[in-house]
């Protein structure tokens, strides 16, 4: 019996954790068995040395007509010795339909611990199999993309042809300028052609840019001998010539001259905007006619500069998925060479190094045009430039980061300590002002308490999410090298938390004039100069506090402002989720705007509570994140046709009537609005809960391996899921307190108010990272791991296949 070389017992999951690839994790569901695979390798080790034979047949599937395994005969057999015993593993090979699929089959199973080999090896060949076709198809899908950039680099060159020159040339200088377009579009199409295989190659349609590249490549040559102008009338004899063939068989693709692409080509709208949308919902078509203007051109750069860099991650992507799962192989087969003393990981490896997954150069070589083509048309021929744009640094934490955002958490608790013992010093809980100071100055600077606390979480969120691998960045769209880290967050959160805990410190010395019986204005004012610094920070339009970072917070903003205008996109919808748990931090601006516009801050007074008109906008802005949110569900409805996205919006409209029936029931304390605001607060709670457990969370499943949660978890502990559904229950009822009205005994109403609004926030906070990790699951499980650029051409044929 061979020996166990490991304490512990290995696992099939253990083998296989570098099936992980940056593309699509593999499905370890396939992979891992439990206690089915470490019976799997106690018989491998229990077993004697045994001789094993490979043979790889052809694919089988229900619709094959072959049932059977079909060996490869005479010439097309191609039969692999990989060892030195030609006893020990054979190799065959069958092509069906230009598919393959691996199988080993075990010569010695009926030896002692045989059948456990037998079932290690099936295992294994399933997961090589759905690998290799996994990989193939992702392959075949770029160099599709490949030929639809291809047609899009030829209307590009052209449009910048027509930009430049758009009252045209000279007979001469329109044959030269003829010349340098069809050698641009050349080197284009030169650069974007994929390498296919041969057969696959061999059937596809010629492209009618190939006869421009010949056509440029005997101009190249023939200029430097001299005779420049003789090749170019042979260029155009050639390109007529091949015009008539191409019409003379109407098999062929038509070639078009290099000008004339721009005949059958159109604008596609992809901006948007407003005025776009209302042109959607009119069925207006988003294809416009070519104008020849630099405004356009400039958009046309830039969207197939976004399409270039997008299509260059997913190569890398692809060629990294390769690599590590070819990696992966060689390691479970190194630890099957240790466990059974066999030299079988030679043999297995290189029938991976010649199956398309690990021979295959196509993404290889596409990658090397792709670059030529960018830096050529989007760097101007700076090699430097374009790769940095195509590959950008990973961002590196920064030493200088850490401890700035160190010494503000210092600061801030500091100051915070300071800030009780003055209190406790000066007995100011005590004095007549306390309650005056509650009702004016506390909402006030409660505001950015909330903010404060709400960033701390998100920091909290974006440390968990790259702990246990939920790909944030992406889900959210964040440009590579420009998302922050927690440390980046946390010093945001800091910061302000010691500009606001020095206001308050400020504020404490209420002296009033004597004379006037007014408040210093200047202490008054602290809070509102404290607000606009911040929003002046926001909006600084010069590079530096994170200034992407800044801007695309605001474009979700705004987006949520104008939420039916827009495409909805999850940033968008997820900043709409955060502000409904800012209600009161909404509120505490509106009373900005009324202590500060009614001079109430001259006075330390806050008369906003008997005015009509403030209470009216106090219904306002308590529904105002909940009714941008049922439009963006409105809007999803109508784009979609999900009918979820209605049954999401009926969510947001009984929750819209749930705060407006306890705002009034705050304001008016009658029985009425006591039952109302208690029959819709509980629908929209429990209403809410359950589809946060079930749609956002994507828990309480009730077939699921892990009891009532889900089958794919992150995180380790099944604990963590079960305490997080009962806190989100629990912290869901929380405006109950509005109802009842109850406060902490010794803490004043503001407070009370304060807490339960935090306790909101911290409910959020918990809820993004099982939001982001059902997310990141769903886009495991559906492959999407690209962003979809709009190309800003549109072909004729098109727009015959869309129609």
């Amino acid at each position: 019996h061979l020996q166990n070389p490991y304490r512990t017992k290995p696992t099939l999951q253990n083998l296989s954790k570098t099936f992980l690839s940056p593309t699509v994790p593999a499905d370890s569901s396939r992979i891992t068995r439990g206690k089915e695979d470490n019976e799997v390798w106690e018989g491998i080790r229990g077993a004697n040395g045994a001789r094993m034979g490979r043979s790889i047949h052809g694919l089988q599937s229900p619709q094959n007509p072959f049932e059977r395994n079909i060996k490869v005969q005479a010439t097309n057999q191609a039969t692999y010795s990989y060892c030195s015993n030609p006893r020990w593993l054979e190799k065959e090979a069958n092509s069906l339909q230009s598919l393959q699929s691996y199988q080993t089959t075990f010569l010695m199973a009926s030896d002692e611990g045989g059948e456990y080999e037998l079932v290690y090896f099936r295992r294994l060949d399933d997961e090589f199999n759905k690998v290799n076709r996994f990989y193939k198809c992702k392959v075949e899908e770029v160099l599709k993309e490949a030929d639809s950039l291809t047609k899009q680099m030829d209307a590009l060159i052209a449009f910048r042809i027509k930009v430049e020159n758009p009252t045209g040339w000279s007979h001469h200088d329109r044959k030269a300028q003829m010349t340098r377009l069809a050698s641009d579009v050349a080197a284009s199409a030169a650069a974007l052609s994929a390498t296919t295989p041969s057969e696959a190659r061999a059937s596809r349609k010629v492209h009618f840019m190939e006869a421009i590249e010949e056509g440029s490549m005997s101009h190249e040559q023939s200029s430097s001998d001299g005779s420049s102008s003789h090749d170019e009338d042979d260029a155009e004899k050639e390109e007529e010539k091949t015009k008539n063939q191409s019409n003379n068989n109407n098999g062929n693709v038509v070639r078009l001259s290099p000008l004339e692409v721009l005949d059958h080509v159109k604008m596609n709208n992809t901006s948007e905007t407003p005025r776009s949308t209302i042109k959607g919902f009119l069925k207006v078509p988003r294809h416009t006619e070519l104008k020849f203007t630099r405004e356009n051109l400039r958009k046309v750069e830039e969207r197939l500069k976004r399409a270039f860099v997008e299509f260059y991650q997913k190569l890398r992507l692809l060629k990294s998925y390769s690599f590590l799962n070819t990696l992966a192989f060689s390691k479970i087969m190194k630890k099957y060479d240790k466990i059974t003393s066999r030299s079988a990981s030679a043999a297995y490896m290189r029938m991976v190094d010649n199956s398309y997954l690990g021979s295959s150069d196509d993404v290889t070589r596409l990658m090397e045009r792709v670059e030529a083509t960018f830096i050529k048309h989007f760097s101007n021929a700076n090699r430097s430039k374009g790769m940095s744009i195509l590959r950008p640094k990973a961002k590196r934490e920064r030493h200088r980061t850490t401890f700035t955002m160190g010494f503000f958490s210092g600061c801030a608790a500091a100051l915070f300590i300071a800030l009780i013992l003055i209190i406790r010093a000066r007995n100011i809980m005590d004095k007549a002002g306390r309650q005056q100071y509650m009702v004016t100055m506390f909402p006030l600077y409660s505001f950015f308490g909330f903010i404060v606390l709400h960033i701390v979480m998100y920091a909290a969120n974006i440390y968990f999410w790259r702990r246990y691998r939920v790909n944030y960045s992406f889900i959210f769209g964040f440009k590579p090298g420009t998302e922050l880290g927690y440390r980046q967050v946390l010093l945001v959160a800091f910061g302000i938390a010691v500009l606001a805990l020095c206001s308050v410190l400020s504020n404490l010395d209420m002296e009033m004039d004597p004379v006037t019986k007014d408040y210093q204005a200047f202490t008054e004012v602290i809070p509102l100069g404290l607000l606009i610094l911040l929003l002046v920070m926001l909006f600084l339009p010069f590079n530096i506090l994170y200034r992407s970072s800044r801007f695309f917070l605001l474009t979700c903003i705004f987006h949520c402002i104008a939420a039916p205008l827009y495409k909805v996109t999850l940033p968008d919808f997820f900043l709409g989720d955060q502000l409904t748990s800012q209600v009161q931090a909404i509120r505490s601006l509106e009373f900005y705007v009324c202590y500060y516009g009614w001079g109430d801050f001259r006075r330390r007074e806050n008369t906003c509570t008997s005015s009509g008109l403030f209470n009216t906008f106090n219904f306002i802005v308590a529904v105002i994140p909940f009714v941008a949110r049922l439009l963006q569900c409105l809007r999803r409805l109508f784009e979609e046709k999900d009918p979820m996205q209605g049954l999401n919006g009926l969510k947001y409209f009984v929750t819209i009537v749930a705060v407006t029936m306890r705002t009034a029931y705050v304001l008016d304390k009658g029985f009425t609005w006591l039952v109302l605001a208690w029959v819709f607060s509980a629908i929209a709670a429990i209403g809410s809960t359950y589809w946060d457990l079930v749609f956002d969370w994507g828990l309480l499943q009730r077939h699921s391996k892990n009891w009532w949660l889900r089958d794919k978890l992150l995180v380790p502990s099944k604990r963590v899921y079960y305490l997080a559904m009962v806190l989100n229950v629990l912290l869901r009822f929380a405006w109950l307190q509005t109802v009842l009205g109850y406060n902490l005994v010794p803490l004043h109403k503001q407070t009370t108010v304060a807490i339960v609004a935090s306790l909101e926030i911290i409910r959020r906070g918990i809820w993004n990272f099982f939001r982001l990790e059902n997310e990141h699951l769903n886009n495991v499980g559906k492959y999407r791991a690209f962003k979809s650029v709009p190309l800003p051409f549109n072909y004729d044929e098109d727009g015959d296949k869309d129609e």
